[in-house]
Order: structure tokens, then sequence, then C-alpha cells
């Protein structure tokens, strides 16, 4: 690093991100009907992610509303509106109608590492262009969220707070690498992250306006084979099971709280990811032939999927 320059390496890292990615990020106003019949309106961000105006955001930001207006940190603004939801994701398309700045580069959140770098950019409070930075503290979260589970959100300590949702999480590249979805407390945010995925997600919504995709009713953190079954595997993690939804298909399947998913489909299941890539379309209908680790044994059911559309 030069001597004479008057930021340090980390400094320049994060103010190099917050100029290039904060022209990129808007905030948005969503009309909400409130109590009493009375209008409201909520809050929130997003980022620009395609050349022709499509924008991305939080399922919860626009909630059932179908229209808003997004403004940029050059002072102009446009309405959109609404094109999908998925809650189950909290992950919503927008189409801006009007011109919208170059659009933001998508990164690859499955490449993070706990302790890397990530800055947020967002709207907090209102305060538009708003830069925090921080690092990620954990992968592979589960959050409970308006009576979901939103699987595999990155945790990081990069300070959140109403209004950042649909906000980016970047890399010190400026990719983004997740979408701001909540604040679980003082140094605790989470984030939807941005991978293949995801990525499906947002194309689905962008042509279709919906996610189809099967249900088990799973709640599901990485969990570790037992040493003396490692070898004999060939793996070192499965999927622990930590919560079944009563009457779900895998409750009806017999799956139980502590089982840990090794194969569903015959295909290996490590992090939430890997179930979540089967459970698109081509899974609906169809019965899953599913093995589990149960008190030291392996257990195979067979589990048939229920359908979700932007459940």
């Amino acid at each position: 690093m030069d001597a004479n320059h008057p930021l340090d390496a980390y400094s320049q890292i994060v103010s190099s991100v917050a100029e290039r990615l904060t022209p990129k990020v808007a905030s948005l106003r969503v009309p909400r009907n409130g109590s009493r019949g009375h209008m409201g309106e909520s809050l929130g961000s997003s980022v620009v992610f395609t050349g022709d105006g499509f924008l991305l955001t939080n399922a919860h930001v626009v909630g059932k509303s179908s229209a808003g207006t997004a403004s940029f940190s050059d002072g102009t603004s446009v309405p959109f509106r609404v094109v999908g939801v998925d809650p189950l994701s909290d992950l919503a398309v927008l189409r801006a109608n009007g011109p919208t700045p170059e659009p933001a580069d998508l990164g690859e959140a499955d490449k993070l590492v706990v302790g890397q770098l990530v800055v947020a950019v967002g709207n907090p409070l209102g305060l538009a262009g708003s830069v925090t930075a921080g690092v990620v503290s954990a992968l592979g979260r589960s959050l409970p969220a308006r009576g979901r589970v939103i699987e595999d959100v990155i945790q990081t300590d990069a300070a959140l707070n109403p209004g950042n949702s649909g906000g980016a999480l970047a890399d010190a590249d400026a990719r983004v690498v997740g979408i701001n979805t909540a604040v679980a407390g003082v140094g605790l945010g989470m984030a939807v992250p941005v991978n293949d995925t995801t990525r499906r997600i947002i194309s689905a919504l962008m042509r279709d306006g919906r996610v189809r995709r099967a249900y088990l009713g799973l709640a599901m953190v990485p969990g570790p084979v037992p040493a003396n079954w490692r070898e004999r595997l060939g793996r070192q993690t499965g999927l622990l099971v930590a919560q079944v939804v009563r009457g779900g298909p895998a409750d009806r399947a017999g799956l139980r709280q502590g089982d840990l998913l090794l194969t569903v489909a015959g295909n290996p299941v490590g992090v939430s990811q890997d179930l979540q890539r089967l459970m698109f379309s081509e899974a609906i209908g169809r019965p899953l032939a599913i093995t589990v680790m149960r008190n030291g044994a392996l257990v195979d059911v067979i589990a048939e999927p229920s359908e979700l559309v932007n459940a």
C-alpha cells in the first residue's frame, strides 16, 4: 500500500465497494394497506441486476403490493411493478418503468468462507446509500421468518437495520453475494445467498412470476456423519433434521427430528442447497427415496413431496 495514501487497506476495499455499488442500490417506497383502511408505506432496498431494469429485493419488503417507487443515489426516481414474489426464499423481482443505473455484478455465495470481508449497502431507516462492513460469521443457517423457514442463509456481523432489507451484501470485488433479509440481533444480520439455487428462483420469477417447487416440510442444518461411518460412506457430513412439520410429507414418510439425511433420490446431500436443487419442479409428484442415519443405523424411507407455488 502507498505509504502516503490516507486510507489503510481495509478502508480502501470498503470505500471502493461503496463507490461502485451505491449507485446500483435503490431505496424503495412501497404502499401498504394499514389498519382501519389507512394507507401506509413500507421502506426497503433493492439491487439493479440487469441492464433492462430488473431489480432484486426481499419478498417481505413488497408484501402483497403490486407497485411502488425506486429512488437512486443520483436523485432520480422511477416507478416499478412487482414481477414475481417468492416468500419461501424471501426474494422478489421488480421491473422499473424508466431508466436505471448499470447493473451490479452478481457473485457466487458458495465460494464464501467464514471470516471473509463483506460490505452491506442499503437504506436503513430511510437513510439512502448507507454502507457498513463486517465479516461472514457463518454459512448455511436456517432463519425462521413469518411462519416459514428460510434455508441456507448467510450470517454476517455487518450492521443491518430496518430498511436494509433487499439491499446488497457484497464481497471485496463489489460482487453481490447476498440480499440482506433480516436483523436477528445486535451484530447478527442475515442475507439470502446468491448462488445456483437462487439464480433459478430469480429466473423463474422473471419468466413466470412464480416458483414451483416440491415441499417436504423439513428444517435442517448441516450435521456430521458419525466417525465410525465416515470411511464406509466416504463422506463427512449430512443434513440433520432440526424440525419436521406436523402432517407434512416428511412427517407422513416417518422422518424424525434428529435424523441425518444422507441421500435423496440417490443424490448425496450435505448442505441445504443440495436438497434445494432437488426440490424444484422435477421432484413434484414424484416419490423420493431418502436414506437417513438414525440411532447409528441406516434407514430408507419413501416420501411423496407436495407442491408449493409461491407459498
